[in-house]
């Protein structure tokens, strides 16, 4: 007599909110999704899984929802829910130095310690991205499983019958057991009708092993992405799915914990790195993107996808660093911070001091796909602000010089650190003379966090204007959706040829535009001076910092013929949000988000309540003013969306012999009125 055929469901659900998301965002996702789903498995404590909460999210949940997590500490209590560690803030282990790695881990374990009296032996791997050197810090931190996809393993030459229990690998030493996520259970669930999943679970029973069913994915997809809530709740699609679960005899539910205490590995494995199918897609540049689409969908045209697509990878997650200069500049800063923290003497270093390390590490403002806050701004701005608090930290208990020059950001092109006690312009020598990063520490903001205009590859979407299509039944994953939440023209996809900063210079003579190309002349304490040569003259720039002023002061040998333009991209927390103003002489011209035309003007104030803070423009003799806002174009689950970056300000000047002061004066609070 043959044995019963059982299948072991391993469920597991990951939470997570970007450091710096608005709290309207958070609350409307514990709503619609974290208490509508935890309440519903409550009523089934015999349907066992596991959950994953960001430290920065759980802490959050706790203070504004005490009840709902009393509810899940229950469910941990009485062995129904396993809690899974990770990053507190959500860190790509992969990118943060090994120390950072189990620094992280720690922290969120300690944090699940004091709040439900548990331990995690389990952990999520951020955007599951996979390297072998996040092993050691894994294990150092008392760690001994992890989940990953099984498209990770089916590139190690694994086929998919095989992925039905755990793995193990091992790196310098040090070894991690690791699970492979189903895609078919993925791309199910929640989106399938629940019969139809539980189908598919009941097909994998195995009479000879205790086979597992993994499944560990967002939870944001139980609510939050679009329809799901309806779906999911309103309709009944998860009682249904858990319904089901429990009355068919072959499958039982298991916590990740339970398994591996029960079952033998199936052997030593080493997986490339590698992320999840679609992020191998997002991470790659434009064209590249395209022809590692176009490829894939030749293969499932032919019938040969399935087959084949362990061998048609595209990138890796650090490629976003390639991709987008402004994440690379991002990133390098961190590491920097990181060093000089470490550094430091024990006894001067804080926990104030990790915590803006930690922040200053959550993954969400560095990439983009699908998801991912790089196109974000108030995701980048909770970045920096921890890069400028922490900065700001280091330089009070080791004073820095105050010119520094090195290539940060590993480009081949040097950058000069000028800073005092209350503001850093940072440029870079790449002849524009402008700056990149404007720091002002009293306000932990970088009034130079600006993301230039990039060809991205879903711009062809948007172009060809492709019709959502569903599937035959159940709801649609966003990843198949297309959607449009502003109206997109042609001159919004247009790349830009650099970076946008303060100070960036061209000039116009007889309808032609000259970007300036300046050369460094001098660099001092006291601050920079410039040269660009032009027919018939050329210009001298110097950019000094006194107090809470930036000065620029531009000079000529003769007198010009044409028009200079100076353009300066500010990042101000507002952006179209009626928190932002121009206001001059004491009165609101209008938002940020309006086109501004000023003549003879000589000062105007940006007033931000978001950032609790303002700036004054002014200049040393009347000039016209053209202000407006500047847009990216991005993608998310909800659509294609216009994104304000920063404010930009355009100041035309005629080069005439003598001297010209700009400055920009940082204040916090609202202006005087």
């Amino acid at each position: 007599m043959s044995a019963q055929k059982t299948v072991s469901l391993l469920f597991g659900v990951h939470a997570h909110q970007p450091v710096g998301n608005f709290p309207e965002v958070v609350d409307d996702a514990h709503e619609r999704c974290y208490k509508p789903f935890l309440h519903v498995l409550y009523r089934y404590p015999e349907f066992r899984f596991a959950v994953h909460f960001s430290g920065w999210l759980l802490d959050y949940l706790y203070q504004k929802y005490p009840q709902d997590m009393r509810l899940l500490t229950k469910m941990v209590q009485r062995g129904q829910v396993e809690m899974f560690g990770g990053g507190d803030t959500e860190p790509v282990l992969a990118v943060i130095p090994h120390r950072d790695r189990v620094g992280q881990i720690i922290k969120l374990s300690d944090k699940l310690q004091a709040k439900m009296a548990v331990r995690p032996h389990g952990a999520w791997l951020t955007e599951r991205v996979w390297e072998a050197t996040v092993v050691p810090a894994l294990s150092t931190a008392k760690i001994e499983y992890v989940t990953v996809d099984d498209y990770h393993f089916l590139c190690s030459g694994k086929r998919i019958e095989e992925l039905n229990g755990y793995f193990t690998t091992e790196e310098d030493g040090h070894k991690l057991d690791l699970f492979p996520i189903s895609e078919a259970l993925r791309y199910r669930i929640p989106f399938s009708p629940a019969h139809e999943v539980v189908s598919f679970i009941d097909s994998l029973a195995h009479s000879e092993k205790k086979a597992a069913a993994v499944y560990f994915d967002d939870i944001e997809k139980f609510g939050i992405w679009p329809e799901t809530y309806k779906w999911v709740y309103e309709q009944g699609w998860l009682e249904n799915f858990i319904r089901g679960v429990l009355a068919t005899p072959s499958i039982t539910t298991q916590t990740y914990r339970e398994y591996h205490a029960a079952e033998k590995t199936r052997g030593i494995v080493y997986l490339p790195t590698t992320s999840y199918i679609e992020m191998n897609e997002w991470t790659l540049p434009t064209t590249a993107a395209h022809t590692y689409a176009d490829l894939v969908q030749t293969e499932k045209t032919a019938g040969h996808y399935q087959e084949r697509k362990a061998f048609l990878r595209g990138g890796i997650w650090k490629n976003f660093f390639t991709r987008y200069p402004e994440s690379n500049w991002m990133h390098k800063r961190m590491v920097d911070l990181s060093s000089r923290l470490h550094s430091l003497p024990k006894k001067k270093q804080t926990s104030a001091m990790f915590d803006q390390l930690y922040i200053a590490q959550a993954n969400d403002a560095y990439w983009h796909g699908l998801f991912g806050g790089l196109y974000l701004p108030h995701l980048r701005r909770a970045v920096y602000g921890a890069i400028v608090r922490l900065e700001a930290l280091l330089d009070h208990i080791t004073p820095r010089a105050t010119t520094l020059r090195m290539d940060m950001d590993s480009d081949g092109c040097d950058e000069i650190f000028l800073h005092n006690s209350a503001l850093q312009a940072i440029v870079k020598l790449d002849g524009s003379a402008s700056i990149n990063e404007l720091d002002a520490y009293l306000l932990g903001h970088n009034f130079g966090d600006t993301l230039r205009r990039q060809s991205e590859h879903y711009f062809r979407k948007i172009t060809s204007n492709q019709a959502m299509q569903h599937g035959a039944a159940g709801i649609a994953s966003a990843h198949d959706r297309i959607a449009f939440k502003h109206e997109i023209s042609a001159q919004d996809l247009v790349a830009d040829e650099h970076a946008q900063t303060l100070f960036r210079d061209v000039y116009q003579l007889d309808g032609k535009t000259i970007a300036l190309h300046y050369s460094l002349l001098e660099s001092t304490a006291d601050g920079m001076v410039f040269r660009a040569e032009l027919e018939g003259g050329s210009v001298w720039k110097r950019i000094t910092l006194e107090g809470q002023r930036v000065c620029v002061t531009y000079g000529l040998n003769n007198a010009l013929r044409g028009t200079m333009l100076t353009k300066i991209a500010l990042a101000m927390p507002s952006c179209d949000g009626y928190a932002g103003r121009y206001i001059q002489h004491g009165h609101v011209l209008s938002g940020f988000g309006s086109v501004l035309e000023l003549a003879n003007a000589q000062g105007l104030t940006l007033d931000d309540q978001v950032l609790g803070g303002h700036l004054i423009l002014t200049a040393g003799r009347p000039l016209s003013l053209h202000g407006m806002p500047y847009f990216t174009v991005s993608q998310s689950e909800a659509g294609f969306e216009k994104i304000m970056q920063a404010v930009m300000l355009t100041l035309p000047w005629s080069p005439q012999p003598g001297e010209l002061e700009v400055t920009l004066t940082v204040n916090s609070g609202s202006p005087a009125s």
